[in-house]
Parts: C-alpha cells; structure tokens; sequence
C-alpha cells in the first residue's frame, strides 16, 4: 500500500506503543502521586495488548510507512519479558529502528537483553541531579544515582542513550546549567522537554513552563553553541552543538514553538487505542477490531482511513488561541509520552 497522508498532508512515520499504563514512579507531570496513589485501578492484563496483537498493529502500520517503533509506558520495563517482544518486532516488521522510553531504574537488569533482543537505543527520562529536587519530580521514589546507574548499564550494552528533562519554572530550572556540565562531560545529548499540559491531572500551569528560550539563554552564559539542522522531517527536538566539541543538545518546544505541522507519529495505548495527536480527547479502539478477527488487509485499510481522517493541531491552536484550549484530555501514563 502506498504512503498514507493526513489532512494536512502529513505522512506517517513514527508509531508509539505503550506498553503498560502502570510505573515505578510518580512523576509529577506525568502521573502524579496524588492521583495514582495504593488504590488506583490500573488497566488489568487482560485490557493490555499481547505481543500477538502488538505486531499484527505494527505490521500494518509499517506497511503505510511507518519506519521507526518506539515503546513506551507507563514504565516499559515492567512489562514481563520485554526482549522476547522487541526480538519478535524486529524480525517480524522489517523495522530496525526500535527505540524504547524508560525512567532506566530496571536498566542494569535488563540492558543487555534488550540490546540482544534488538533494540537499537534508549531515552532516558532524568529530571534533576540534585537528590531532593529529584524526589520532587519522581514523587519521592528512588535517586538519581539509580538511573545514573541505568544509563551506564545502557552504555555499557552498546545502546546510544539520550536523556530528556522536564524543566519546570521554580522546581528544578536551577538544575539546567549542572545537568549540561554533567552530559556534556559524557558525551550525552540532553535534551529539554517543555513541561507540558498533557492529561488533566499533573495541574499544568503556563507559569511554570521554561520556555526555550530562557533554556538557551542559560546555556549561553557558560558555552558557545550553534544550530544543528533535523536528521529528518518532523524530528520533535530542535538541535543545538556545542563549539567545542561534538556533543549536542535539544529542546522540545510543545508549548512555545509547536511542531504540528510535521507531526508524523502516532500512538497506540497499552489496551490498543489509537491516538493521531499527544493530546487527544479521545482514541479508536482497534483492539475491539483485533479481537473480533479482523484480517491483515482490512486492518491495514482501516487504519489507512483512519489516518487519512486526521487534522489534530491542538499546541498550534493552544499557541493561537487567545483564551484557553479547553478539551479533556487523555493522561501521559496511558497514552506514552
């Protein structure tokens, strides 16, 4: 089938997959505490999409131009016998760019497995250095020393790691300068994450978003850097290297410099929902479809339909808009960031 395209002629590319909508940590804008505490009802295994179903999604999806798997969460590692899933997308798509997301806490256990079993490389979420501030962000579990620990088990692996911040006005923007210092050192891209109004429970305000801008400018006040053009079309972080050597670091703009007009990723929640934009209202539930027998082609064609439907430019009308964008949303945790 050729390469489907969207209302605003916008390809798909890049297929997210959630894996599990539960996690080891309570980030706070992501799942905070306060919401998902002892008693949430998470989704029980039977909703989760089985590693079956997973590559049935991914064929078709590949099959209309999809060229890179990411696996999210949740926390993906807590999905049991995750190497025996990416080693089956590997051989069974045709797709070698297999990245996953992960807060690295389980890295020094599974690292090696995961490298083995085919994935190509590692995003790991680190938001502080600093172990108070980080209790802060993650909710008050674990240190920062513990996915320090992970990122070296990654490295160690032969698994290219790059580590996203959310930067959040008056929590932990006084960490941006020392966690530049430290990456840079390694060699690491770091990349900065707007903190953004995913969801309806991490109490998103505009006051505490760090804009680009003020990140750059931090930047600058200790080294010299230059642009970096994209690697490709849609890439979500804009690129920056430092003068003085090959390291390099980004910054992902949701909120100041929304990026919808080369949006091509799509999302699949860990109980088989389709989401076309990160904040979405609502999702297809193609699992529904899955389950009944819905064949290959009249799965691939369904979706094909689907995408061909789309026109979500929500942080372009957020940007626009000179009041609020209000629209329940879908949380972080559920659809992957």
């Amino acid at each position: 089938m050729s390469q489907v395209k969207d209302q605003l002629n916008r390809p798909l590319r890049d297929l997210r997959i959630s894996l599990i909508d539960r996690c080891n940590l309570r980030c706070s804008y992501c799942m905070p505490k306060e919401v998902f505490g002892p008693d949430y009802a998470f989704l029980p295994k039977t909703s989760l999409l089985s590693n079956e179903e997973i590559l049935f999604v991914a064929k078709s999806f590949v099959e209309l131009g999809v060229q890179k798997l990411r696996l999210t969460g949740g926390e993906p590692l807590l999905r049991p016998n995750l190497d025996s899933l990416i080693s089956y997308l590997y051989q069974n798509t045709g797709v070698k760019d297999i990245s996953l997301t992960t807060n690295g806490l389980l890295l020094p256990r599974y690292a090696d497995k995961l490298k083995r079993a085919g994935l190509r490389r590692i995003n790991v979420s680190l938001d502080s250095l600093d172990p108070a501030r980080f209790a802060v962000m993650s909710g008050g579990k674990s240190d920062p020393e513990a996915v320090l620990r992970g990122i070296t088990a990654a490295e160690k692996a032969g698994l290219p790691v790059k580590v996203n911040m959310v930067a959040k006005q008056g929590v932990n923007e006084m960490d941006i300068l020392p966690m530049v210092d430290f990456f840079r050192s390694k060699g690491i891209t770091l990349r900065f994450i707007e903190f953004m109004d995913v969801g309806e429970t991490n109490r998103w305000s505009l006051k505490e978003v760090v804009p680009a801008k003020r990140i750059l400018d931090l930047i600058s006040e200790k080294y010299e850097f230059e642009a970096v053009d994209p690697d490709y079309k849609g890439e979500v972080a804009t690129r920056y290297r430092f003068k003085d050597t090959r390291s390099e670091f980004g910054i992902i703009t949701s909120i100041t410099n929304p990026f919808c007009g080369d949006c091509n990723r799509a999302r699949i929640s860990a109980d088989g929902k389709l989401y076309t934009c990160l904040f979405s209202n609502q999702g297809t539930d193609l699992r529904k479809s899955i389950r009944e027998g819905i064949t290959q082609d009249e799965f691939t064609n369904y979706v094909s339909k689907l995408w061909s439907k789309r026109d979500d430019r929500y942080s372009e009308d957020r940007s626009q808009s000179k009041s609020p964008v209000k629209r329940k949303k879908i949380e972080m945790s559920y659809i992957g960031g």
